[in-house]
Formats: structure tokens, C-alpha cells, sequence
């Protein structure tokens, strides 16, 4: 079993050999303004994954994936021999889409954001569907100046006597 700090280093160290590879020896026309984000590699050291990222359109990515795939027995060659390893892990290099999904969270943010606003227009215009307030207050007084809590009471005392207040 592999020790999972050693298999993080040698992702780390096949990212930045494949980024400085790309950056100084490769001489693709089709290569476009790359930038190498990531690398994983398995457990068993025999198969890594480089994700990168392209600045351009369809073309270029397209263009940059070509170029990456014909040189991808260069770097294989060259991350086997600086990592020092019985077997030279093969490459396989995915196109990082992180823009894409930054710029799809930012919508939803912004559509999150319009229905907020909108709630809180609605809100702002609404009324209370009974009365404005609905329950008694013992601090209410009637006409004599009793409280309503000491009116009732006198009323309850009355009727217990038998008679009539009015």
C-alpha cells in the first residue's frame, strides 16, 4: 500500500515538471496560453491526470488539446525520469472547465439574488389578513377606567351573585 502523503508529492511534483515541460520545451504552434492547474495520480503510481486550463475559444482549446496529446510521450519520458520511478506514469491530460463553472454559479447567484429583491418588494406592500391586532391587551382600558382583565372579573362576580351590573 502506498502512503497517500508520498502519492500528494509526486502529484505535486508531476504538475509543476509537465507546467515547466509545456512552458520551455514544448514548440507547438497549436499550444495555446496554458496553464497547468492540477495533477492526480493513482494510488499504484501508474496513471496520472494533469488538468488544464486554455485562455481562448473552442479553437484554441481544441488546438492546445491536440498539441498536448502529440507531446505526451515527451512528458511521460521526462516525468518517469525526474520522479526517479519503476514505471513512468501515462499521462492523460482533461481540460479544466473552471470558468465555465464560475461563470454558471455567478447566474445562479445573480437569479438568487433578483428573487430576494423581488420577495422583499412583495413584502414591503403586504397587509396583515385580519385585524392589525388581533388579541386583547390586558393593558387595554374600557370607558370606566377598569382594565378589560378587571371588567370581566366584576362581570364574572355579578353574574355569580345573581345579578345583573347593567
Amino acid at each position: 500500500m502506498t502512503d497517500q502523503a508520498k502519492v500528494r508529492r509526486h502529484a505535486e511534483r508531476v504538475r509543476e515538471l509537465v507546467a515547466s515541460v509545456v512552458r520551455s520545451q514544448i514548440k507547438d504552434p497549436r499550444l495555446g496560453m496554458i496553464t497547468i492547474t492540477d495533477a492526480r495520480i493513482t494510488a499504484d503510481l501508474r496513471d496520472a491526470t494533469v488538468f488544464y486550463t486554455v485562455l481562448g475559444d473552442a479553437a484554441a482549446q481544441a488546438g492546445t488539446a491536440a498539441a498536448l496529446d502529440s507531446a505526451k510521450g515527451m512528458l511521460r519520458s521526462t516525468v518517469g525520469k525526474a520522479l526517479g520511478l519503476r514505471h513512468s506514469p501515462t499521462l492523460t491530460f482533461v481540460l479544466d472547465d473552471v470558468q465555465d463553472q464560475v461563470k454558471h454559479i455567478d447566474d445562479l447567484l445573480a437569479a438568487a439574488r433578483n428573487a430576494d429583491a423581488e420577495v422583499q418588494r412583495l413584502a414591503a406592500k403586504a397587509e396583515y389578513a385580519g385585524e392589525p391586532q388581533p388579541y386583547r391587551l390586558d393593558e387595554d382600558e374600557d370607558e370606566d377606567g377598569e382594565g378589560v382583565a378587571e371588567a370581566d372579573e366584576a362581570e364574572d362576580a355579578d353574574d355569580a351573585r345573581g345579578g345583573d351590573r347593567r
